[in-house]
């Protein structure tokens, strides 16, 4: 089995859990999961080996751009869990990112995983907006 057929495994089964249809895999290996306010991309990098979960935030704002950073900064300390805020170069969005190896990645972590990263993005993406758009 791959690790992409694995990861979309997890996938059925997690949407079975929770009783919610979620899209498949696409040819690229991603799909997205609504959880609250938050969108989780899942990305299987079979090439590299990984998975990437990731949750669009915000833009980073024209001003109080050093606020956000050490907000974004500070919050990575503890409150992101797992995860941590990263910043795309390109689009000069914010995002809330956990990135994992898939050689050991079993569903409990999976499942752990996206619960965290929903949740923290979902705690997080409203409060930033407020302080910083």
């Amino acid at each position: 089995m791959t690790d992409v057929q694995r990861v979309a495994d997890y996938i059925q089964r997690f949407s079975e859990l929770i009783g919610v249809p979620i899209e498949p895999l696409d040819k690229d290996g991603f799909t997205q999961v609504a959880r609250g306010s938050a969108t989780v991309g899942i990305n299987v990098i079979e090439a590299k080996g990984f998975i990437l979960f990731l949750a669009p935030i915000m833009d980073v704002p024209a001003s109080k751009k050093e606020d956000l950073y050490r907000q974004l900064l500070e919050l990575n300390y503890l409150a992101t869990e797992d995860g941590a805020f990263a910043i795309d170069k390109e689009t000069g969005r914010v995002y809330l990112r956990a990135l994992r190896s898939l050689d050991s990645f079993d569903f409990d972590e999976f499942v752990d995983m996206l619960d965290t990263i929903a949740r923290v993005a979902d705690e997080w993406d409203d409060k930033l907006k407020a302080q910083f758009a």
